[in-house]
């Protein structure tokens, strides 16, 4: 973490006590040195905020592409290290990004992902994307599930007066199958399912969404 990091989140910090009754549960399961990636829900655009709080570490999140082609957002997410990535990327740029979060990974630094692919709608748990689990498989790092609980209260002007209450649950670090070879569709879907269930188990049973018949 640089120093205007560490500066940014102490003078912000005050701020979100202000604005949300707020607590991060779990933190003893962060490691404090070395790779991994932490996964987790997506329900609204504060989510990362609410992780970089959470953690003693920086976190370099994966932001889609567009983000990175808006003249405000851009400078702030070179700044917080953020990488870039396509939706639909050609082969190619699939290889390429790879290449990006395996070098984030190797430098001993966190790589933040939302498996989901993009924010739910509802705050349930949405069926995941197969990049995070193909990522981790590959790069044979641990993975730090989080559970994102109640920012999907935060909607209109009202949650200004209302303080919602949002609990981060930070769950374990666990592995998955490392390989070097491609994966099979069924391979990926067999792997993502068993990520989006270490999420879904941080959750309660109303935003487990596609994956609340997980017994853990």
């Amino acid at each position: 973490m640089t120093l205007s990091q560490k500066i940014l989140l102490t003078i912000c910090k005050p701020l979100l006590n202000i604005l949300f009754f707020w607590k991060a549960e779990g933190r003893e399961n962060i490691p404090l040195t070395g790779p991994f990636i932490l996964v987790a829900n997506h329900v609204h655009l504060l989510d990362p905020f609410f992780l970089l709080f959470s953690f003693p570490r920086w976190i370099h999140f994966m932001a889609k592409e567009e983000l990175f082609r808006s003249p405000f957002l851009r400078p702030w997410l070179r700044w917080g290290g953020a990488l870039s990535i396509r939706r639909r990327g050609k082969i190619k740029e699939k290889q390429e990004l790879l290449k990006r979060t395996r070098n984030t990974l190797e430098q001993g630094l966190i790589l933040g992902m939302f498996p989901e692919g993009s924010r739910s709608q509802d705050g349930k748990l949405k069926k995941g994307k197969p990049g995070s689990a193909v990522i981790a498989s590959k790069a044979n790092v641990p993975i730090l599930p989080v559970g994102i609980v109640g920012t999907d209260k935060i909607k209109g002007i009202s949650w200004l007066w209302k303080r919602p209450s949002i609990v981060i649950n930070i769950g374990k670090p666990f592995r998955l199958p490392s390989t070097n070879n491609n994966m099979s569709k069924s391979q990926r879907e067999l792997l993502t399912t068993q990520l989006m269930r270490e999420i879904a188990a941080l959750l309660p049973p109303e935003y487990q969404g596609v994956y609340k018949e997980h017994e853990h």
